[in-house]
């Protein structure tokens, strides 16, 4: 049976003037509602104290668990307002499932996925004024668990706390769709055979950072990773899966192997493109046949996805070794018309035939 999510009120919310203001562009993840959901996890108990509190600040031990070893997962889900003024969300059901593995695979305990959509709907229930109603924005979920106890062994922690953050974002793309150029990052990997590559785990997006930093220390706005064993097949960006279009229409996608996170936006694309009729593989990708692929114009579209920005279409690939220009450096037909057609879903613009969105309020 699903645990009711008790709420109290925040007894000093945000006017609807201050939300107002605070929700006009919002750089992402700087704006929180006034809310956020909660729930305690003991080794004897189990998952207890399910409620709905103010937001607030945390304290934490200086020996928690999670600040010394890192035992700590999330995950990334959006609410969307339709024109109607009902709010809905987008594959909770895949968000709580990747939840629970990310957890088993940091050995902490796993949220039930029917408490991981009612502490959603409970936050909701109050915080729903937070969705925002303009084109392309969106009510970003934080779902997350932390190891808590106070303990400097090298163990699972025996408490463990969940809570679950809202911030309203705009557009990602603001003033239209626009193709990023990638870093294939030399001598990093993000996640090797074995490790958490595919947990939504924060040491993973950790290890991101200076190859991330690097990235834009050369005018590039994400960064390419390479396998970890041999480094010369491509895994993944830092947050988002990768489709090479080729000119036959045919789509490549890496294959998951362990060290990829297996994202939902990437599950949905391949749903959406094989619908469409296109012939998407699941297989190793070197980098160098994706170099000779785009030199020869047999790879005419590179796109990520990934919850934040949905798809993205790439316009150069770009290493001290070489810098190549996908197509002609635009945002690809295929890669536009997968983005339009989920974001209408998302929306309530397009027929949801999948049944993949679910109504919250």
């Amino acid at each position: 049976m699903t645990n009711s999510f008790a709420v109290t009120r925040n007894p000093t919310p945000a006017s609807d003037a201050d939300r107002a203001r605070l929700m006009d562009s919002p750089p992402f993840g700087t704006v929180f509602t006034d809310h956020m959901a909660k729930a305690t996890w003991t080794l004897d108990g189990g998952w207890d104290d399910h409620r709905v509190d103010p937001f607030s600040e945390l304290t934490l031990h200086p020996a928690a668990l999670v600040l010394h070893y890192g035992q700590q997962v999330f995950e990334g889900l959006k609410a969307y307002r339709w024109a109607d003024g009902s709010v809905h969300l987008f594959r909770p059901e895949s968000n709580a499932a990747r939840f629970a593995a990310s957890a088993h695979r940091l050995a902490l305990p796993e949220l039930p996925e029917e408490d991981f959509i009612a502490s959603i709907e409970a936050l909701l229930s109050v915080d729903s004024p937070w969705v925002p109603h303009e084109p392309e924005s969106s009510l970003y979920l934080r779902p997350m668990l932390i190891g808590t106890e106070p303990c400097l062994g090298v163990r699972p922690s025996l408490t463990v706390e969940y809570m679950l953050l809202a911030s309203p974002v705009g557009a990602y793309f603001a003033g239209g769709v626009k193709p990023v150029s990638i870093w294939v990052a030399q001598g990093f990997h993000r996640a090797g055979a074995g490790g958490t590559g595919q947990a939504k785990t924060a040491g993973n997006y950790a290890a991101s950072m200076l190859p991330q930093q690097q990235a834009q220390d050369n005018g590039c706005g994400q960064v390419l990773f390479l396998d970890a064993r041999e480094d010369k097949y491509i895994e993944e960006l830092g947050g988002m899966n990768v489709f090479a279009v080729m000119a036959d229409g045919s789509v490549i996608t890496p294959r998951l192997t362990g060290t990829i996170l297996e994202g939902v936006t990437r599950n949905s694309v391949i749903g959406l493109l094989c619908d469409e009729g296109h012939d998407v593989v699941e297989r190793d990708l070197e980098l160098e046949e994706l170099r000779a692929g785009v030199a020869r114009g047999e790879v005419v579209e590179f796109f990520a996805c990934g919850t934040a920005a949905v798809v993205t279409p790439v316009a150069r690939l770009v290493s001290p070794d070489f810098d190549l220009t996908v197509g002609e450096g635009k945002p690809g037909a295929v890669t536009m018309a997968v983005r339009e057609r989920l974001t209408g879903i998302q929306y309530g613009r397009a027929d949801d035939v999948f049944g993949w969105m679910r109504a919250v309020a």
